[in-house]
C-alpha cells in the first residue's frame, strides 16, 4: 500500500487488463487471413513497441516476414525466427513454457519474443516482436501470447471460410462449364461475374434447354443467399428444370412444376427464375416469371426495351399462381436475361435501375458477345454491389435448313472474377 493509500500493483494490473482489452478489441475485423495478421502486429508495437511480424505457417511450410509493423530493423533474421518456430513441432503447452527469448547483435542482446500462433492443436506461424533496450518482462510477454492466441482463432475461422469458399467456387465453375446448348438458330452468351472479384459465390446461374421443333429454353435465376449452400441449391433447381422442360411445358408450368418440387423441400431456399422459350421459326418468345426482373429486348435499331411478364411467387413458396406472355421477336433483335446485381444499387428504387438499362442504346446486329460487354462495361457490373449472371440470345439465320438442325451452336459460358 502507498502513502497515499493506493494500491499501485493492483492499478497497474488493472491497466494492463484494459490495455489487453483494447487491443484484442482490434482483432478478428474481418475473415480475412492478412487483415488479422495485420491487426495483430499493431496491437503488439502498441502493447510493447519496436518492430512486430508474422510468419504464417500452412502445413509444414513457414513463410517469410509479413504485416511488418513498426521499425523493421529491428527484427531479428527471420531464419532464426523460423528455428524457433520449427523447433516447437506440434503445439503443446511445454514447448512455450518461455515464449520469449533474446537473441545476441553483435557484441550485445536485443530483445526478440516469438509467440505461437495456436488455435487448440493447430499452428498457423509465429508473432515476432523486436526492440531495443530492455528485455520483454513476463507480463509483457503473456499478454503478446494471449494476443497471438486470440488471432489465431480468428485466422482458423478464416481458413475455414476460405476453404468452404473455394469449395462453392469450384462447384460454381463446374457447373457454369457446361452449359446447355440451344439449337444453331439462336446465337447465345453467357457471363457470370461474382459480386468484387471475391472468391465466394451465390446462387446466381443462367442456361439453356434444346427444345424441338426449333424452339430453346432461355433461364435465369437466383437462389437466396450465397456460398456453398446457395451452390447446392441452385445445382437442384437446375437440375429439376432440365428434367421438367424436356416434357415440353410451356414456360408458366415449368415454373408450376419447379415451385411444387422445391416446397416439398423443408431446407431449399426459395428462388427467383426467369424463363423465356425462344420460336425462331415463328418469330416469338413467351416468358414466364417467379419472381425475377423481366428481360431486356435489342430492337433491330439498337434501342432497348423492358418486355412485360406477368410475375409470379418465388420458387418454393408453393403458391404457384404463374402464368405466361408471348411477345414477337424478330431475327436482327436481341434478348437479355440478367441477374438483379446486373441493375440494382443500394437505397435505389429498382424501377430507377431498370431505367438505366432501358436507356442503353446499341450499335444494330451486334454480336452477342460484344453486347454482353458494352452492357457490363456501360453498368459497370465488374463492381456490381452483388453477384451478377446475365445471358443474351439473338436469332441465327441459317442457310438451307429448318430450325430444328443439329448444330451445336455458338454458346460461350465465361465466369470472371
Amino acid at each position: 500500500m502507498s502513502a497515499d493509500g493506493q494500491d499501485r500493483p493492483d492499478a497497474d494490473r488493472s491497466g494492463q487488463v484494459r490495455a489487453l482489452r483494447t487491443a484484442a478489441a482490434g482483432i478478428g475485423s474481418s475473415l480475412d487471413e492478412a487483415t488479422t495478421c495485420t491487426e495483430l502486429t499493431r496491437a503488439a508495437v502498441r502493447l510493447a513497441g519496436g518492430g512486430a511480424a508474422v510468419l504464417r505457417r500452412v502445413g509444414d511450410t513457414l513463410s517469410g516476414y509479413e504485416s511488418v509493423t513498426g521499425d523493421a530493423d529491428l527484427l531479428p533474421d527471420a531464419r532464426w525466427a523460423t528455428a524457433v518456430a520449427l523447433d516447437a513441432g506440434t503445439p503443446a503447452a511445454d514447448h512455450w513454457a518461455d515464449p520469449w527469448l533474446s537473441r545476441p547483435v553483435g557484441d550485445r542482446t536485443r530483445p526478440a519474443l516469438c509467440a505461437p500462433l495456436t488455435s487448440g492443436s493447430d499452428q498457423y506461424g509465429v508473432l515476432v516482436c523486436a526492440r531495443e533496450g530492455a528485455a520483454f518482462a513476463r507480463a509483457e510477454a503473456e499478454q503478446l501470447a494471449l494476443l497471438a492466441g486470440h488471432a489465431a482463432s480468428h485466422i482458423r475461422h478464416a481458413r475455414a471460410y476460405e476453404e468452404l469458399n473455394r469449395t462453392a467456387g469450384d462447384l460454381q465453375r463446374a457447373l457454369l462449364a457446361e452449359p446447355g446448348r440451344p439449337h444453331p438458330n439462336l446465337d447465345v452468351a453467357i457471363r457470370y461475374l461474382p459480386a468484387g472479384g471475391r472468391v465466394l459465390v451465390g446462387g446466381d446461374w443462367c442456361e439453356t434447354v434444346r427444345l424441338h421443333f426449333g424452339r430453346t429454353l432461355l433461364v435465369v435465376g437466383d437462389v437466396m443467399g450465397h456460398g456453398l449452400e446457395a451452390a447446392v441449391d441452385m445445382n437442384a433447381y437446375r437440375s429439376s428444370l432440365r428434367y421438367i422442360a424436356a416434357s415440353e411445358l410451356p414456360p408458366h408450368r415449368v415454373l408450376r412444376q419447379l415451385d411444387d418440387i422445391a416446397a416439398a423441400e423443408a431446407d431449399r431456399r426459395p428462388a427467383t427464375c426467369l424463363l423465356v422459350r425462344v420460336d425462331p421459326g415463328r418469330g416469338q418468345v413467351t416468358l414466364a416469371s417467379a419472381g425475377h426482373l423481366p428481360p431486356a429486348l435489342i430492337t433491330k435499331g439498337g434501342r432497348t426495351a423492358l418486355l412485360r411478364v406477368p410475375v409470379g411467387p418465388p420458387l418454393g413458396t408453393g403458391f404457384g399462381g404463374y402464368e405466361s406472355a408471348t411477345h414477337q421477336f424478330e431475327p436482327d433483335e436481341a434478348l437479355v436475361l440478367f441477374t438483379d446485381g446486373l441493375v440494382e444499387h443500394r437505397e435505389e428504387d429498382i424501377d430507377r435501375s431498370l431505367h438505366r438499362l432501358a436507356d442503353l442504346r446499341f450499335t444494330p446486329a451486334a454480336g452477342v458477345d460484344s453486347l454482353l460487354e458494352s452492357i457490363i462495361n456501360r453498368l459497370d457490373a465488374r463492381h456490381a454491389e452483388d453477384d451478377v449472371a446475365v445471358l443474351a440470345a439473338r436469332p441465327h439465320p441459317r442457310q438451307g435448313g429448318s430450325g430444328s438442325g443439329s448444330g451445336s451452336g455458338a454458346v460461350e459460358a465465361q465466369a470472371e472474377g
